[in-house]
C-alpha cells in the first residue's frame, strides 16, 4: 500500500515521455531537432513553439554539449558560490603523505586497496579497501567483504558513508582524486574517525 503512490507517479511519468517521445519525432521529421530523442532537452514552452515552427537544433546542441560535459566531471563540488563556483578550499596538511578527506564512520583499518570505477562485475577480496569514485545502491553488494571505503566524492550523508556505517567498516569521503593517487594493490590505512588514508 505504501508504494502505491510511487506505483502511480510512475505510470503518469511513462505516460508523458510516450506523448513526448511522439512530439519529438513529429519535430525531427519536421526538421526542428536533429533526432526525435532531442526533445527531452528542451521545455514544454519551447517544445510548442518548436511546433509552431521554431528550430530548436541549436539550442538543443548547446543543451547536449553541456550534459555531455557533466556526464565526464570527475569532480562533484561538495560547495557552491551563489555564483555557481566552487569556493577555493585547502585540504588540511596531514603526516607521512596521508590523503585526507571527511570522516565517514570511525574505525581504523589497513588492508589492500581495489580501485573500482564500476561496481558491475567488479570483486573484491575479503578485508580489501574499496575505493570508488562514489557509490550508489548497485555497490552496495561489494560492502559485504570490503573491510574499508575510501571515495572521492560525498559528505558524511552520502550512500557510501551511510552503509558503511551500517556495515561498521572505516571510511573515509570526500578524498580529491582518490583513485588516481591510489593504486590497486597498495597497501593503506584507513582512520575514519580522523579522515585520512595513509600509505602503508
Amino acid at each position: 500500500m505504501r508504494e502505491l503512490p510511487k506505483y502511480y507517479m510512475v505510470r503518469v511519468i511513462a505516460a508523458c515521455r510516450a506523448q513526448l517521445a511522439l512530439v519529438g519525432a513529429e519535430l525531427a521529421a519536421e526538421g526542428r531537432l536533429a533526432e526525435a530523442g532531442d526533445v527531452y532537452f528542451v521545455d514544454l514552452a519551447e517544445a510548442r513553439a518548436g511546433l509552431a515552427g521554431a528550430d530548436l537544433r541549436d539550442l538543443v546542441a548547446r543543451r547536449r554539449q553541456a550534459y555531455d560535459d557533466e556526464l565526464r566531471r570527475r569532480h562533484i563540488p561538495r560547495v557552491l558560490l551563489s555564483d555557481g563556483t566552487e569556493p577555493g578550499v585547502t585540504p588540511a596538511a596531514a603526516a607521512d603523505g596521508a590523503l585526507t578527506g571527511t570522516p565517514a564512520s570511525a574505525g581504523q583499518v589497513t588492508g589492500v586497496a581495489r580501485v573500482i570505477m564500476d561496481p558491475v562485475g567488479a570483486h573484491l577480496e575479503p578485508g580489501e579497501i574499496l575505493v570508488a569514485p562514489s557509490t550508489d545502491p548497485g555497490w552496495t553488494p561489494l560492502f559485504l567483504t570490503a573491510g574499508g571505503l575510501v571515495m572521492e566524492m560525498g559528505g558524511a550523508n552520502s550512500h557510501g558513508a551511510v552503509v558503511a556505517r551500517e556495515y561498521g567498516i572505516p571510511a573515509v569521503v570526500g578524498v580529491p582524486d582518490a583513485t588516481g593517487r591510489i593504486t590497486t594493490g597498495q597497501l593503506i590505512t584507513v582512520d575514519g574517525a580522523a579522515g585520512t588514508v595513509t600509505p602503508s
